[in-house]
């Protein structure tokens, strides 16, 4: 059932209220089709598991913030990738730290800094990398303390909208798709152009005036992406999430900007802006952007 509002119109699909443009309307666009091929998309993660078999350079540029705002700390660098024989390894080219960025045995000082590093440097080298998203997604096991948090972050960043394990008091908080979700959520779907081309625009965000205790529920508070309208590759994604359940805390925006090398989408454009915690740690609040460029095929790579 569809009604007006002004030139959009509202569907509603089994509690869900999700919001068309004129031109969806026009394009008879399968609405549950789309729904469910953005909630199966696997185009994001591979982005970034392509840079696991690709020789590419990155320029890097962390900062750390005291609790007035103010750089505290701060990392810039370019690196190169270098992978052959599903193995990688990252040499750095250039950099510049200031402040406490490092502690004085050389690790890094702030866990932000690691999860930076874990996420684009392979110090030393890591064999059995593949770009394959068969594979079981990313695991927790095994993993203990500051480790496994960064792994969880990792699939809220790589997978949002997907269960994540582990993580106390979350459940399925971030099954922004499920049923029992229905009312915490307001969609959109337009059609526009993204830097020139056609795209489809698929956004989700929590509803105006949601009560307090649902709010609880709520751990992706907004999601925005762009999709190829041809091949419905992810070409862009902005998302904010937070989470506090006193033990661990994060609130977190993500703007990730993608390209192509030859067939491989990959991530050219990385921005983090948050904080998180956890406890006995504190709470840091840092801010990351890195630029890949200078994409190159290496040897063995996977299609």
């Amino acid at each position: 059932m569809a009604h007006a509002q002004g030139k959009d119109s509202i569907v509603s699909m089994g509690g869900r209220q999700v919001t068309l443009t004129p031109v969806v309307i026009r394009s008879g666009t399968n609405v549950p089709g789309f729904i469910k091929k953005v909630e199966d998309d696997t185009t994001f993660y591979k982005a970034f598991k392509n840079l696991r078999i690709l020789n590419y350079s990155s320029i890097n540029d962390v900062r750390m913030f005291d609790k007035k705002g103010k750089v505290q700390a701060s990392l810039y660098s370019k690196t190169r990738q270098w992978a052959a024989r599903s193995c990688r390894v990252t040499k750095v080219l250039e950099e510049k730290s200031s402040g406490d960025f490092y502690q004085p045995d050389g690790d890094y000082n702030y866990y932000t800094a690691e999860l930076y590093a874990s996420l684009f440097f392979a110090k030393d080298t890591l064999c059995g990398q593949n770009n394959l998203v068969g594979d079981p997604m990313r695991s927790i096991k095994g993993k203990k303390g500051l480790d496994k948090h960064k792994e969880q972050l990792k699939m809220l960043f790589f997978n949002p909208g997907k269960d994540i394990p582990g993580i106390p008091l979350m459940g399925n908080k971030v099954k922004v798709f499920d049923q029992s979700h229905a009312d915490l959520y307001d969609f959109s779907i337009d059609i526009n152009e993204y830097k020139g081309k056609p795209a489809y625009q698929f956004s989700l965000k929590i509803k105006e005036g949601l009560v307090f205790y649902k709010r609880d529920d709520v751990v992706i508070d907004e999601m925005t992406t762009w999709f190829d309208y041809e091949s419905f590759e992810v070409k862009a994604r902005n998302y904010k999430l937070s989470y506090n359940a006193g033990l661990y805390k994060f609130n977190v925006s993500m703007e990730v900007e993608m390209d192509k090398f030859g067939s491989f989408l990959y991530p050219k454009l990385i921005r983090y802006d948050g904080n998180w915690g956890v406890v006995m740690k504190g709470r840091e609040r840092g801010l990351f952007t890195a630029t890949v460029y200078d994409l190159a095929l290496a040897n063995a790579v996977l299609e």
